[in-house]
């Protein structure tokens, strides 16, 4: 019967015609919505492309590496640092944590849409659960590096500085520690400005995603989806979930690794 109602009310939304690809009228949507998303993100990254090709690169050992208000960072020696490991350099070990704990909530997202084809209610209340948890972590990791990257390392970076005293101006050499929108310890400006925004509107995805998350597993708790005798909420906002992963691992490749 639930069933019934519901292939009535998608043949409904196409005025009795068949729906492109096979998809109902809330996925197909949720797939425009994904693309246009994509080109934002790709914008994004294409700009932190040409601007960091725009700067010199480090040149020298690592071993010699200091940080540099004309060069380009070295992101593995930027983003060296793991909680509770003070002075101890792994690089990109904590980034690297973080990604494997997105891709996990991605794995755990299958496996709640799979339990939904099946009608499990207690399998996808358990694999939305930990879906959420998984992106909860990901936020609190993301907030620890953000926090490190403002406060910044022990070794400060010295720059040079034009200000006027007594109306005169003059060059004056000053310690720079960590970064926010107008300071930088780790190279040019636009690298944190870059930094932040990117990172951050990531980061606004997930908390959004995990958000919906919540709302379908308070949906599958109270027996919403089971009433109804589908569960393509799930599905949709499983396909989020999965654009949110991916857009990460683009994110980790062009600006952490290359």
């Amino acid at each position: 019967m639930a069933q019934a109602a519901a292939a009535t009310a998608e043949k409904d939304l196409w005025n009795g015609g068949v729906s492109p690809m096979g998809a109902s009228y809330g996925k197909l949507m949720m797939w425009f919505f994904l693309l246009s998303d994509a080109f934002t993100f790709s914008g994004l990254l294409i700009t932190y492309g040409l601007v960091r090709a725009a700067h010199p690169a480090f040149e020298g050992l690592p071993d010699a590496f200091v940080f540099s208000p004309e060069h380009w960072p070295i992101p593995e020696k930027v983003f060296e640092a793991i909680p509770f490991f003070h002075g101890v350099a792994a690089p990109l070990v904590f980034v690297g944590i973080m990604t494997f704990i997105l891709i996990m909530s991605s794995v755990t997202m299958v496996l709640a849409v799979e339990a939904g084809h099946r009608m499990d209610r207690k399998a996808v209340e358990k694999w939305m659960l930990w879906t959420i948890v998984g992106g909860i972590t990901f936020l609190a990791c993301q907030a620890w590096e953000w926090t490190h990257f403002i406060v910044g390392t022990d070794t400060p970076t010295l720059i040079k500085d034009f200000v006027f005293v007594n109306g005169e101006g003059q060059w004056i050499t000053k310690e720079v520690f960590g970064a926010n929108l107008k300071i930088n310890q780790y190279g040019p400006q636009s690298f944190a400005d870059f930094f932040f925004f990117i990172t951050g509107f990531h980061g606004f995805h997930v908390f959004s995603g995990v958000l919906l998350n919540f709302l379908i597993y308070y949906n599958t708790v109270t027996g919403v989806y089971e009433r109804r005798g589908y569960y393509e909420m799930v599905e949709k906002v499983g396909l989020y979930w999965h654009f949110v992963d991916l857009v990460w691992v683009f994110v980790f490749t062009f600006f952490y690794l290359v």
